[in-house]
Formats: C-alpha cells, sequence, structure tokens
C-alpha cells in the first residue's frame, strides 16, 4: 500500500512538473518555423491560398511560414502526410474539394476527412461554371438540356477525372435534369480545354479559376454558376438554381486544418490570424482574382461544412453507382 501511495504521489508530481511547460510551449507559439502542406502541385487554387495567407502569417506570427507541395494519389499522398505529423501547430495544411470526396472513392485512405483533423478555419470556395461549346444553340440551361435529350450521342461532357469536383457536379447535375450525359475524364482543365474548344465535348463544368480566361474571350459559353449565389467575376451568368434546378449547390471548397490532437489554443490562434489574413483587401483582390471567393469563420464552421459535404457527394456517389477502388 505504501508503495503504491508512493507511486501515485510521484504520477501527480510528474504530471504537475509537465502541466507548466506545456502551458508554457503553447503560450509561447509559435518560436520556430510553420510548414504549410498542399496536397496538389504549385500554381493551382489551393497553393496559392498557402503562399498569399502563409506570407501574411510570417509577419502576423513573427516566424517563417513555408509551403511545402506534395502531390499525388487525387491529393491523398500530402493529405495523409499532414494526418501523420506531430499535432504541436508547426505542420498544418490546406485541402480542397477533393477532401470531402475521396473518403468514398477509396476504400484504405489512411486518413479519415474529420477524426484524423482539427478543423482551422473554411478558407475558400471556387464557383464552377458551366462552360459550353460556342456553336451550341443553347444560351440556357434549360435550353442545353433540352438540347442533349436531342441529342444524346453528341452530349458528352468533360470532367477532370475520377472524384474531382467537376466529375461530382456533372453526376449531380445529370440526376437534377435526367439529361443523357456522358461523361469523359480528362487529367485536370488544361487536358479538357482543347476538346471543349473545338467542339468533341459540349459541357464542361469547370472550376471559375481555370475557365474564366476563356470565357471571357469568348472561346466557351458561360450558361450557369454551380453555387446558390452568383459569381462576382460573372456576376450576368444567372446560376443553376435560379434556372429552376432548384437546390443545385455544387463547388470546390476548402480550409486549413491540423492533425488531430493539436491543442485547442493553437488552433484558435492560428483561426484568429487567418482570419485576419482573409479580411485583408490586397489578400481578397488576389484571390478574386484568380477566382477564388475568400470564407473565414470558427473552427467549427468548418468542421459544420466538412459534415455537410461529406453528407451530399457520400449520396451523389451512392446514387451514381461510384465505387470505391
Amino acid at each position: 500500500m505504501q508503495f503504491t501511495n508512493m507511486f501515485k504521489a510521484l504520477a501527480i508530481s510528474a504530471s504537475l512538473a509537465i502541466a507548466p511547460s506545456l502551458v508554457s510551449a503553447q503560450a509561447a507559439y509559435p518560436n520556430h518555423p510553420i510548414k504549410i502542406i498542399v496536397p496538389a502541385p504549385p500554381g493551382g487554387g489551393i497553393d496559392l491560398i498557402a503562399r498569399v495567407v502563409g506570407e501574411k502569417l510570417t509577419a502576423s506570427l513573427g516566424q517563417a511560414v513555408v509551403v511545402d507541395n506534395r502531390p499525388g494519389a487525387s491529393n491523398n499522398l500530402g493529405t495523409e502526410l499532414l494526418a501523420n505529423s506531430k499535432p504541436d501547430g508547426y505542420t498544418i495544411g490546406i485541402v480542397g474539394g477533393s477532401h470531402n470526396i475521396n473518403k468514398f472513392l477509396f476504400k484504405d485512405l489512411g486518413w479519415d476527412p474529420q477524426k484524423s483533423f482539427e478543423p482551422i478555419v473554411y478558407s475558400h470556395v471556387i464557383p464552377l461554371v458551366f462552360a459550353i461549346y460556342p456553336k451550341l444553340p443553347a444560351k440556357t440551361l434549360p435550353e442545353l438540356v433540352a438540347w442533349m435529350k436531342a441529342n444524346p450521342d453528341e452530349a458528352k461532357v468533360a470532367t477532370s477525372g475520377r472524384g474531382s469536383a467537376q466529375e461530382m457536379a456533372a453526376e449531380m447535375f445529370k440526376m437534377a435534369s435526367g439529361a443523357p450525359m456522358l461523361l469523359v475524364p480528362y487529367k485536370g482543365s488544361s487536358a479538357a480545354h482543347p476538346d471543349l474548344l473545338a467542339g468533341r465535348t459540349a459541357l464542361y463544368i469547370d472550376t471559375l479559376s481555370a475557365i474564366q480566361e476563356q470565357v471571357k474571350s469568348g472561346k466557351v459559353r458561360a450558361v450557369g454558376i454551380s453555387t446558390l449565389q452568383r459569381s462576382k467575376a460573372l456576376p450576368d451568368v444567372p446560376t443553376a438554381d435560379e434556372q429552376g434546378f432548384k437546390g443545385y449547390n455544387a463547388n470546390t471548397n476548402g480550409g486549413f486544418l491540423a492533425p488531430a490532437g493539436t491543442p485547442k489554443e493553437i488552433i484558435n490562434k492560428l483561426n484568429t490570424a487567418i482570419n485576419d489574413a482573409l479580411k485583408m483587401p490586397d489578400v481578397r483582390a488576389k484571390l478574386a482574382a484568380a477566382g477564388i471567393e475568400v470564407q473565414g469563420g470558427t473552427p467549427q464552421d468548418y468542421a459544420n461544412l466538412i459534415q455537410s459535404d461529406l453528407d451530399k457527394w457520400g449520396k451523389v456517389i451512392k446514387a451514381a453507382g461510384i465505387q470505391a477502388d
């Protein structure tokens, strides 16, 4: 009994000694550089956000913030690396739309979109644009659907491959409209654009950031926006919801995450710093020019969005009969 009491006393003493050091470490955070993992190549939307916001965090937090691009395996490579990183606030990441889709497409991810991470902040939305070959007679989405039903053999719709936001948006529209769409996968927007511009595909529901220059130059015609609100970049293009496809809402969105177990105090400090960066006029202007709509909010706001997207895309994938690899 004496030995038991002695061990309890030693354990309590040890915990009391460790607790102040943990509090001190969190209070001093950050005291060395922070890394932002981007599970995609340089030059894309989430890479741009990471670099623009990272520059502001370097100034506000007083430590260098570096971007570490880890593309591969449908964004799963970098995301798994983030999930397995030390939960101390010195490795965080930014994810896009695939984060809430891949759970349903891959059997052995190595991470879970909710259990493996602590949400920091919902950072962005990138609307999708219904872009069609400009020589088609359709000027609106209902007219496009009518044309597809009358010409099913020509109703070819480009996507950016398995699990992409473009594929999910097309599957959702196929169900909403009843149009006989044949989905044709490509390895990203740059690979899909030549066939759309040449009329070998009729429609591509592409990200605003990737397709807006072709829309503005008249190389393709924008007949709808995928989000519930019109895009500030293309204010004259009505949403799918406005055109009779009630509740249609597809986009690629995302935000900043930390590994599960990262202390709440650190999450809150990062949330404040990133929200402050996202409010800066030069940040908003730079991202808007790339077709990225800035968001923001609390960690719980982002957690709610992740749950909502998991519910939505899970239903679409099940209804479309898409099987996990």
